[in-house]
C-alpha cells in the first residue's frame, strides 16, 4: 500500500543519499538490468531495482529513450501503465548532466492536488540516490509555504494549473529556464475546463524545450492542443485509441434507482471478496449522503470530493490506503490521481454522463498487470448512459445477476 500523499506545500530537500558501496556483482547485476539497457543512469536504474521493478512496461521502453534525447513525445496510454516512470527517469537523468543552478528546469503539469503530490512521491522515490530538489504546488492550501518551497530553488516542479497561474501573476515563479515541460493526464485537463489555463502556461515557457504530452485517450481537442505546442513527436500508442485496462472484469447490474443504495449496501456486506472499493457518484452532494449512509449500515466509508478541504482529501486518502476504511466515494474529478496498490474493485453507484470518464473510472483497479473487478449499477434511466459507453468502449459490458456477485477470473499479476 502507498503511503499517504505528501503534506502540503512541503518543501522536498534532496536528501544526501546514505548509499551502502556495491558489490562488484551487484553492479553487474544493474548492468544486467533492462532499464539499465534503456540507457538509464545506474542510480536511477537502482532506485527501480529498489523499488521492485523488474522489467519497463511498454510504455517506458516506447517513451524513455527518446525522451532522454530529448525529443518530443505525445503518448495515449492507460492510467496504471507506469507512464510517470516514463517521463520522471528520463527528465531526471538529464537535469544530472545539465548545467546546474538554483532555477525550475522541469515543470510537471497535473490536473489534481492527488496527482500532482503522487508524481511528487515518485520523484523522491527515482531520485532516491541524486540530489535534485523538487516542489508540489497547488491550490486548496495557503500558498505561504509554496513561497518559500520556490525561494529554495527547485529544479522539478509539479503542478496544478490555477495555482502555478496565481504564483506566476505574481512574479512567484520563474520558467525562463526551463528546458522540459510535462502535460499529464491531457484529456482529463480539457475535460475540467482548464483548457485556457493550460494554453496560458505554453505561452509562457520557453520556446527551446522538450515537451510530453500524455493523455489515456486523444480526442480531438487534445489532438488540436498537441499540435500546436509539439515539435516533430515521437508518437506512442500503447493501447487501442479507446480501450479499457486489460485484466478488468467488468460488468453491469440492472436496479431501480430506489433500490440502488439498498443493493449496493447488501453487495458490501455480502460479498467479502471486496477487500477495498471505489465507488463513484456523479456529484459531491451524493458522495457525502452516500458515504454517511454507508457509514451508517455499518460499512467504513469517506468521501472525497473537490469541496473537501486539503487535509480532509488527504486523511480519507491515507485511511483508504492503509486499509482503515473499506469504501472511499468519490466524485470524477476527485479520484484522478488516486492510485492504491491492489485494489480490488470500482463500483459505478452512478454512470458517468461522459463516457471517457467510465474508463478513467475503472482504470482505478486492475493497475500494473493486476486484476480488478469494475460493478456498475444501472436504474431505469441511465441505460442511454450505458448504450454511450458500451459504443465507446466498442464492448457489451456483461450482465450481473444480483445473486451472482462478480470475481476475479485469474490471479492477481505480477507489479
Amino acid at each position: 500500500v502507498r503511503v499517504p500523499a505528501p503534506a502540503p506545500a512541503r518543501i522536498i530537500e534532496p536528501r544526501v543519499p546514505v548509499v551502502q558501496p556495491l558489490t562488484e556483482s551487484q553492479r553487474e547485476a544493474l548492468r544486467a538490468s533492462p532499464f539499465a539497457a534503456l540507457g538509464l543512469d545506474e542510480r536511477i536504474v537502482r532506485a527501480f531495482v529498489e523499488e521492485g521493478y523488474e522489467e519497463p512496461t511498454p510504455i517506458q521502453r516506447a517513451v524513455i529513450e527518446p525522451a532522454l534525447d530529448e525529443r518530443d513525445v505525445l503518448a495515449c496510454a492507460q492510467t496504471g501503465t507506469g507512464k510517470t516512470a516514463g517521463f520522471v527517469a528520463p527528465i531526471l537523468q538529464n537535469l544530472i548532466s545539465e548545467e546546474r543552478g538554483r532555477e525550475i528546469r522541469a515543470l510537471i503539469l497535473a490536473p489534481t492536488r492527488e496527482l500532482a503530490a503522487q508524481i511528487g512521491e515518485r520523484i523522491q522515490v527515482y531520485g532516491a540516490h541524486l540530489r535534485i530538489r523538487h516542489v508540489v504546488i497547488y491550490g486548496g492550501v495557503g500558498q505561504h509555504q509554496q513561497e518559500i518551497a520556490l525561494r529554495s530553488g527547485p529544479e522539478i516542479l509539479v503542478a496544478t494549473p490555477g495555482r502555478l497561474l496565481d504564483l506566476m501573476n505574481q512574479r512567484l515563479v520563474d520558467l525562463s529556464g526551463l528546458r522540459h515541460f510535462v502535460l499529464d493526464e491531457a484529456d482529463r485537463m480539457l475535460d475540467m475546463g482548464f483548457i485556457h489555463d493550460v494554453r496560458r502556461v505554453i505561452a509562457a515557457l520557453p520556446r527551446d524545450r522538450q515537451t510530453m504530452l500524455f493523455s489515456a485517450t486523444i480526442p480531438p481537442s487534445v489532438a488540436t492542443l498537441a499540435q500546436g505546442m509539439l515539435f516533430d513527436p515521437v508518437r506512442v500508442s500503447i493501447t487501442p485509441a479507446v480501450t479499457t485496462a486489460v485484466g478488468v472484469t467488468q460488468s453491469v447490474l440492472f436496479v431501480s434507482r430506489d433500490r440502488k443504495r439498498a443493493a449496493l449496501e447488501e453487495l458490501l456486506l455480502r460479498d467479502r471478496s471486496i477487500a477495498q472499493a471505489i465507488v463513484f457518484t456523479r456529484t459531491k452532494h451524493g458522495a457525502n449522503r452516500l458515504a454517511e449512509q454507508l457509514s451508517r449500515a455499518g460499512i467504513g466509508a469517506l468521501a472525497i470530493h473537490g469541496n473537501k478541504s486539503q487535509g480532509a482529501r488527504v486523511r480519507a486518502l491515507g485511511s483508504f490506503r492503509d486499509g482503515s476504511t473499506r469504501v472511499l466515494v468519490a466524485t470524477d474529478l476527485a479520484a484522478r490521481g488516486i492510485d492504491v496498490d491492489g485494489l480490488s474493485h470500482v463500483i459505478n453507484y452512478e454512470l458517468p454522463n461522459v463516457p471517457e470518464s467510465y474508463v478513467h473510472r475503472i482504470g482505478r483497479t486492475g493497475r500494473a498487470g493486476a486484476d480488478g473487478i469494475a460493478i456498475s449499477f444501472c436504474d431505469e434511466g441511465e441505460r442511454d448512459l450505458l448504450a454511450d459507453i458500451e459504443r465507446f468502449i466498442r464492448r457489451r459490458i456483461p450482465r450481473l445477476e444480483p445473486s451472482a456477485p462478480a470475481r476475479a477470473t485469474s490471479p492477481v499479476g505480477p507489479r
